[in-house]
């Protein structure tokens, strides 16, 4: 019931809005960019709904638990990302007059194969981002309202697709303009309430901080994803139902879907392959991605993945072509920037909260589930039914919100760059790249959304900002250097991605350079485009582009007038 409460309102909500912008759409570009006619005050608040998804509603919290506080360079390579693309990307971007990042890179130099590289590129982005979206849709519903993983999975793939083929880019604009207040007050003012109900033993817990060593009080753990526990010392649980169970000492795997009941005192099992929250690590202000025992290198290449990647997110990036010029898109930048620091001052709250009241979901592996779970630890009433619901719905809207810009982008890819069409093969593809992103999404409950979306974060990285960066800036850039760039840095971030999820245990640099790969792939991905452009040939008509890109509407205009 508390799931229905929640979600109704979200969904019908969206749906609506899908049908009002059935209306208005008669064009491609009415699909793909609104014609061009989003105001800076509402793009920036589209873009921030947009922008704010699993991984930053329920994600940060969820990994400051389990990695510690750390885990808040997250936000701040999140946001410091608009702040180089307000410098770098921007108003260039929107001046090219271009639909899709894919039309930027033909236009600028004049490459249908670059087109295709590129299309395909937006594809891999948009799964390693949806993925996530979907996967903490289930998870929250099934935390939430007890039903199956794959129900919430399916709900946020149906309501998406059904709200962009009806309304395109004008329905999903005003969807996350609308969504992005309502997660900022939905986010805050149970953030405000859980601090005032549980402050004293945040206060407590931040004076004498404590090592999620044994359970202080009889704890059921639900196990929504699978995970091998290692126990240390025998302990006698109870499964749902009452059965007793005696785990001996030894690896125990715990299939998806278990509960187990541990008697207060008794000692807490460990995870394999994750630390317990709490203690001394836990406060250290650095990440140690894959605990690959190089925390400072760590947080460098999240910083790098986070900072670059934003310059190079195609969903962000298309917002910039809604804008009427140059300046508007330049002003929806500057404004992103702050309504971004505003929501991003409470995820440490939920985060540092969850660690005290809540630390057994690193148990169950479902971290990502904090923030809605917390209000039920506070109060067992109807006030911390009602918080759960209100923070369910914000959930809800980020998933939905940030789904609905990718999936535009996924069907932008498919029936614009890669397959020419029309608007009606535009709207059909909506509902087929959702289905297929479901099927994804399913089996990869056991990830954790900001692993993922660290990943589609690297990728473009290594993809889109060099080319977006050099294409904007530098005349010299040719189409082999162009294309040579993008694969270099498409296979070299993909390949750690892949070696890190299906390859074998690694440690030490090893581990860290795989899991995170923008710190090398970056460059080299530069590197390459500026050595090959260096030794081909520019197209014959770059300056003039380039005039067209730095000058800004009206000097264009009166160039035109002038001729």
């Amino acid at each position: 019931m508390t799931a229905f409460l929640a979600v109704t309102p979200v969904v019908l909500l969206t749906l609506f809005i899908g049908l009002r912008g059935v209306g208005t759409m008669r064009t491609t570009s009415d699909f793909l960019v609104a014609s061009r006619g989003i105001s800076p005050l509402v793009n920036s608040a589209a873009v921030s709904g947009e922008y704010l998804s699993a991984a930053s509603f329920l994600g940060v919290a969820g990994m400051m638990v389990k990695d510690g506080v750390g885990a808040l360079w997250y936000p701040v390579g999140f946001t410091a990302g608009y702040v180089a693309m307000l410098v770098l990307v921007a108003a260039p971007l929107r001046r090219s007059g271009a639909l899709t990042v894919p039309d930027f890179a033909e236009a600028r130099l004049g490459s249908p194969a670059l087109r295709r590289l590129t299309a395909i590129v937006v594809l891999i982005i948009a799964v390693l981002y949806l993925v996530p979206q979907f996967r903490t849709a289930g998870l929250v519903l099934s935390a939430v309202g007890g039903t199956r993983y794959w129900v919430g999975v399916v709900i946020a793939g149906g309501v998406i697709s059904i709200a962009l083929a009806l309304g395109g880019m004008r329905a999903a604009t005003y969807v996350q303009a609308f969504q992005f207040c309502l997660k900022l007050v939905l986010f805050a003012v149970p953030a405000v309430w859980l601090l005032v109900g549980a402050g004293a033993q945040l206060r407590e817990e931040a004076v004498h901080p404590v090592e999620f060593t044994h359970f202080e009080e009889r704890t059921r753990v639900d196990f929504r994803t699978g995970v091998t526990l290692r126990v240390e010392e025998p302990v006698r649980v109870r499964a749902r139902g009452g059965r007793a169970e005696l785990l001996r000492p030894g690896e125990h795997r715990m299939e998806a879907g278990r509960s187990l009941a541990f008697p207060a005192g008794s000692a807490v099992p460990r995870v394999v392959g994750i630390a317990p929250p709490g203690g001394q690590r836990w406060q250290r202000p650095l990440l140690d991605v894959a605990d690959a025992g190089h925390p400072l290198f760590g947080t460098w290449a999240v910083l790098i993945a986070t900072v670059f990647g934003t310059m190079g997110l195609p969903h962000v990036l298309v917002r910039f072509h809604t804008n009427p010029d140059g300046r508007a898109a330049r002003r929806t930048a500057a404004l992103t920037v702050g309504l971004l620091s505003l929501f991003y001052l409470f995820p440490g709250i939920y985060g540092a909260l969850g660690k005290v009241l809540l630390p057994e979901l690193y148990l169950s592996g479902t971290t990502d589930t904090v923030v809605v779970e917390l209000p039920a630890r506070v109060d067992g009433g109807w006030v911390g039914t009602l918080f759960t619901v209100l923070l369910t719905s914000g959930a809800f809207a980020a998933f939905l919100a940030t789904s609905l810009g990718l999936l535009l982008v996924v069907s932008g890819a498919i029936s614009h760059d890669l397959v020419s069409g029309g608007l009606n093969r535009l709207r059909g593809t909506a509902p087929l790249a959702a289905a297929a992103v479901i099927l994804l999404s399913v089996p990869a409950v056991f990830l954790e959304a900001n692993i993922l979306v660290t990943w589609a974060f690297t990728v473009a990285a290594a993809t889109f900002c060099p080319l977006l960066v050099l294409g904007i800036w530098w005349s010299r850039l040719t189409v082999e250097g162009a294309v040579s760039g993008v694969l270099v840095g498409l296979v070299g971030s993909s390949a750690g991605i892949a070696v890190t999820l299906f390859g074998p245990p690694l440690d030490g640099w090893t581990a860290v350079l795989t899991a995170q790969p923008a710190p090398w792939s970056v460059p080299l991905a530069f590197g390459t485009m500026l050595l090959v452009s260096l030794r081909t040939r520019a197209p014959s008509w770059a300056g003039t582009e380039m005039l067209r890109l730095h000058l800004d509407e009206d000097a264009n205009a009166r160039r035109v007038t002038e001729r």
